[in-house]
């Protein structure tokens, strides 16, 4: 008999807590066959922005179903593709001009890393092929994504069958080398990547960064000042620079993308994740005329981008996207969540700020991280292999709150249509938990 090999998991861990099958979902909650309610507060791996169920999305894809599913979208087109195209143009940066659709948002990076490469080879810049990226960022679990990525819990058993690029120090405003702090540095640490791409601008295609939140690799906060500077230099030296903004777009910094909080323009701008707010596999690449430009030849020259998949340009994935673009469109979402959001940081400040292994509590948007250490004094973090963060993870299931940790963090980050009383039950069994795993 098969069975599930399930994603980021030590299926070990399953023979002392067993899997919780669930049967629907409906607004911020799961439901299990045993009657527990569950407050999805990671919005179901950083994906769901209007909850589950969702009358409006429900009802827009099922029109879509009765008209086409799927079809090649080499040579063909179709009306739901060209209303998002339409949609994402009045949101995105301006001077990104041209998309092309994928399905997630590992995908979404290679086409980025291949599009930027092939560029300078159709330009004639052949020395042009590593990239840059930064320490605990996070790209996706492809070979090419995760060769950008720079967190090795992900990537370490596989270095030896993937490209060989460039990882920079990273910004880590909590443990800042120089001592400074978040709110009043001069981002003194941009030095570590201004030295690298200096030093090997003539063999660099470009620059992948997840803009001021490094997810995955910890939800480490930067300043937008870092941003500006590193627009500045890549410009200067004709290096690209693609913004992965899977995670962090679609308003979950608080403005519809995080690049504009340093009014920045990418060269290229992945998408994924809440773009059918959490309903069906999409992603996107975004990018310039002038990149463009360079593919766009007579079909002898072989300069044609050949990159494809089998579900480019998904009808009902596309449907979906439309439907999240116009919620945003008409119900004011930015400016309510921004309440929510609000509401949400004062509830944890208030629990968590004066707690003993409570290092330092972070927040954008609707982001919120708690970073557990073992001393608050000297940031020493716990030894990995108590699993705290794990613990009061389980111990949150307990009480009713879905809070899937990232080692000894703590995150939250629901749907944005969570009431304030779901927020403070969400608080609550976050810290009820944390008190029940520190006093063992």
């Amino acid at each position: 008999m098969i069975q599930i090999w399930h994603p980021c998991t030590q299926m070990k861990d399953h023979e002392k807590y067993p899997l919780i099958k669930i049967k629907n979902a409906k607004g911020v909650y799961l439901y299990d066959f045993e009657g527990n309610s569950y407050i999805d507060g990671i919005s179901s791996w950083w994906v769901n922005l209007f909850g589950h169920s969702n009358e409006r999305l429900n009802k827009a894809i099922a029109d879509q179903l009765n008209v086409m599913e799927q079809i090649i979208f080499a040579g063909f087109t179709h009306e739901k593709a060209l209303e998002l195209t339409r949609l994402l143009s009045e949101v995105v940066p301006e001077n990104l001009s041209r998309v092309f659709f994928a399905e997630i948002g590992s995908s979404a990076v290679e086409i980025s890393l291949k599009m930027s490469y092939h560029y300078f080879q159709n330009i004639g810049q052949k020395k042009r092929c590593k990239f840059v990226s930064l320490k605990n960022g996070y790209h996706g679990e492809t070979i090419g994504a995760l060769s950008v990525s720079g967190e090795d819990l992900y990537k370490s058993a596989y270095k030896k069958i993937m490209p060989v690029n460039i990882i920079s120090p990273s910004p880590d405003c909590y443990r800042c080398k120089f001592g400074q702090s978040r709110e009043s540095c001069n981002i003194e640490c941009f030095t570590d990547i201004e030295k690298i791409l200096i030093s090997n601008n003539e063999k660099i295609c470009a620059v992948i960064v997840e803009p001021l939140v490094q997810f995955a690799g910890g939800f480490k906060i930067y300043p937008p000042k870092y941003l500006v500077k590193l627009r500045e230099l890549t410009s200067k030296l004709g290096i690209h620079l693609i913004l992965d903004e899977i995670a962090t777009g679609f308003g979950r910094t608080g403005k519809m993308f995080a690049c504009e909080w340093a009014g920045i323009k990418p060269d290229f701008m992945c998408l994924s994740k809440g773009i059918t707010s959490g309903y069906l596999p999409l992603s996107v690449v975004l990018t310039t005329d002038k990149i463009y430009s360079a593919f766009y030849d007579d079909y002898t020259t072989l300069k044609a981008f050949l990159h494809s998949h089998s579900y480019n340009g998904n009808a009902l994935s596309c449907a979906a996207a439309v439907e999240t673009l116009k919620i945003f469109k008409e119900e004011d979402v930015l400016e309510k969540n921004e309440e929510k959001f609000k509401y949400m940081r004062k509830i944890i400040e208030n629990k968590f700020t004066e707690l003993k292994h409570v290092g330092e509590i972070r927040h954008i948007g609707f982001i919120s991280a708690i970073e557990l250490v073992e001393n608050k004094k000297t940031k020493k973090p716990f030894d990995w292999k108590k699993r705290i963060g794990f613990s009061i993870y389980r111990e949150a299931l307990k009480r009713g709150a879905l809070l899937r940790n990232l080692g000894d963090i703590i995150y939250f980050l629901p749907p944005y249509i969570i009431e304030p009383h779901q927020i403070e039950d969400l608080v609550n069994a976050a810290h009820q938990s944390y008190l029940e795993v520190l006093k063992r």
